[in-house]
């Protein structure tokens, strides 16, 4: 025989609720939709970043909201209840009474009875989203840094106010829906820089100029571009007019610190880098063939780097016109994330496409959940003529 559980009202008095034991429910006198309450379903290793406050729910007002932990980025979607939810406040929320003296008396009225404020038409879950960095790329292409800003400004940590495409990291946090590691991250992947207290990206031209300035005072000064030492890099390019920032930015774009003491700081150039950004510099004008590419970027990179078309994976396409072979720029970093958009860009490049071709340009995408084979499967159809020859892939 079930027994009525007795004692004060509200949810403890569910929440205590023994074995076999009953309580009565009622409306609660301010009972209605509560537009203002949602639950939220969450997987017990977000508690405590929700407890702690270390959440932000980010995006714009015609975008869909995310949630974003300091390293993650979570979609949010409502789920529907097949069954009715009960919220019962605590008896000792005030918020749900008119004043103290009300929660009181009400407190005494209903022993044993648990007030109904809401019932819940659905929850709230949150999936891990891969971030939406699209935006990023977008909004820094706006306005990028160029040589004629340069001379313009005498101190690159001060911008006149009122710029218009310039964002501050306040103002990129606000616009992107990504947490702020993978925002840093992407910063760092776009190689943009903070000038002024706006990131920004430096236009390729003058990131040209800074690179090839630098590459022939290696030359002048006997430099080894495995052993630059920061200092003497940086106050050489700063004696040629550039500035301080950018002298040091362009070591981080194209090299990478190899040694690091209290005395000195010591890069290396990244072979790959400078001899893609090389190449990426003569196919701008066009497509060229082959053999006439492979002589001018010979001639472009640096004594002592060695170039290998391997380099240019994801950077670079080729095709068969007759007996030559002919080769134009198509960068990976010119794709959307968005796995749906970057195979519809791909597959209007080429109708179809050998693995060794395709890898390069989905190697990058990442949709927690789902692996690279997940990803073929959901967009592409595969086909293999023969079981020795190459897999073909072509839009589903």
């Amino acid at each position: 025989m079930e027994q009525t559980q007795s004692g004060n009202g509200g949810a403890e008095a569910v929440l205590n609720l023994e074995p076999s034991s009953s309580i009565s429910i009622a409306y609660h006198s301010l009972f209605g939709p509560h537009d203002d309450l949602i639950l939220l379903e969450l997987d017990e290793k977000l508690l405590p970043d929700i407890l702690q406050q270390r959440i932000t729910l980010r995006g714009q007002p015609d975008e869909d909201a995310v949630l974003c932990t300091g390293s993650k980025t979570y979609g949010i979607k409502f789920v529907g209840n097949s069954n009715s939810v009960f919220l019962i406040p605590p008896s000792d929320q005030t918020e749900f009474c008119e004043n103290s003296l009300d929660c009181k008396r009400k407190d005494d009225d209903q022993q044993g009875v648990a007030s109904v404020i809401k019932v819940a038409p659905g929850n709230m879950e949150l999936v891990e989203v891969a971030p939406r960095l699209d935006k990023l790329k977008l909004l820094l292409s706006e306005n990028p840094y160029t040589f004629q800003e340069d001379l313009e400004m005498e101190d690159l940590e001060v911008v006149e106010k009122g710029n218009t495409g310039l964002y501050k990291w306040d103002d990129l946090v606000e616009k992107v829906q990504a947490s702020d590691e993978e925002l840093r991250s992407e910063l760092q992947a776009l190689s943009a820089v903070e000038i002024g207290g706006y990131w920004r990206i430096v236009d390729v031209k003058y990131m040209d100029t800074i690179l090839r300035m630098l590459l022939h005072n290696s030359v002048i000064n006997d430099w080894s571009l495995d052993a630059l030492n920061e200092d003497e890099v940086v106050s050489m390019l700063e004696s040629d007019g550039y500035p301080h920032k950018l002298a040091h930015h362009c070591l981080h774009v194209y090299g990478n610190k190899v040694d690091e003491n209290l005395s000195r700081q010591v890069w290396k150039l990244d072979e790959r880098r400078v001899c893609v950004h090389f190449a990426r510099e003569i196919l701008k004008e066009g497509k060229k063939k082959m053999e006439s590419f492979m002589k001018e970027w010979m001639q472009k990179i640096p004594e002592g780097m060695q170039a290998s078309f391997d380099m240019l994976e994801g950077e670079v396409l080729t095709e068969r016109l007759g007996v030559e072979t002919w080769i134009r720029a198509f960068s990976v970093s010119s794709l959307p994330s968005s796995p749906a958009e970057r195979f519809s860009i791909l597959f209007r490049e080429r109708p179809k496409w050998e693995w060794k071709d395709l890898q390069p340009y989905i190697r990058d995408l990442s949709v927690p959940g789902l692996s690279s084979e997940g990803l073929l499967l959901k967009y592409t159809r595969r086909s293999q003529p023969t079981q020795d020859a190459e897999p073909v892939f072509s839009a589903r």
